[in-house]
């Protein structure tokens, strides 16, 4: 009596090189971008390394596609449609403030390092470094046209913006809890003061939005 053998799916080019790319994103928000391998991605995803290769030749290619996806859809998260220029800012710093942006903090800092090595991640992580700025100077123009900033200079509040978001996704790895109300919320004080936002104003949209 012959034992039943496995079949393995077979899927459309497009949907399996999006899985593939989707798994390895997973990888290198939860564990970094060294962890991605043809083998890893492989054994997650329940197939032989040759068909991960067949889409990837070079690992170091589906490791900036997977540093590219990640960060891309976190862009469309912390920029989407509707609502004020004031309320769209506040949903972004309360989301690069928030418990959940640990993840991409890590990635950043580490593709930051890795591309020192690597000079195709380098140019990948400028290009994704230039639509992040694009869009926030495009929120700003927008806030300073509806009269919700008084911001003299977009790039430059831009740029302060993301300097400060830097800054404190640097502290990600460290071992201890750092809960200094200047650190947890530098990035609201910093857009508050950038953008000529009341003090305390962006920071109450930012609480009510957590609270909700």
């Amino acid at each position: 009596m012959s034992s039943p053998t496995s079949q393995r799916v077979r899927k459309l080019p497009d949907e399996r090189r999006a899985e593939i790319l989707a798994e390895a994103a997973s990888i290198a928000l939860k564990e970094g971008l060294e962890r991605i391998t043809l083998r890893a991605v492989a054994d997650r995803l329940g197939v032989r390394p040759g068909l991960i290769s067949h889409y990837y030749p070079a690992a170091e290619d589906l490791v900036i596609a997977a540093f590219v996806l990640a960060v891309s859809e976190e862009r469309e998260e912390l920029f989407p449609d509707g609502g004020t220029p004031f309320e769209r800012m506040a949903h972004l710093i309360s989301r690069v403030e928030g418990d959940g942006a640990a993840g991409l903090s890590r990635l950043w800092l580490n593709a930051r390092h890795l591309c020192r090595f690597t000079p195709a991640l380098a140019r990948a992580l400028q290009a994704q470094e230039y639509l992040d700025r694009s869009r926030l100077v495009a929120l700003i123009d927008d806030g300073v046209a509806a009269g919700e900033f008084a911001a003299g200079d977009s790039h430059a509040a831009c740029v302060r913006i993301l300097v400060a978001v830097d800054g404190v996704g640097a502290y990600v790895n460290n071992v201890g809890s750092f809960d200094e109300d200047a650190y947890t919320r530098f990035v609201t004080d910093v857009a508050e003061w950038s953008l000529g936002i009341p003090a305390g104003k962006l920071r109450a949209a930012v609480d009510q939005l957590r609270q909700g």
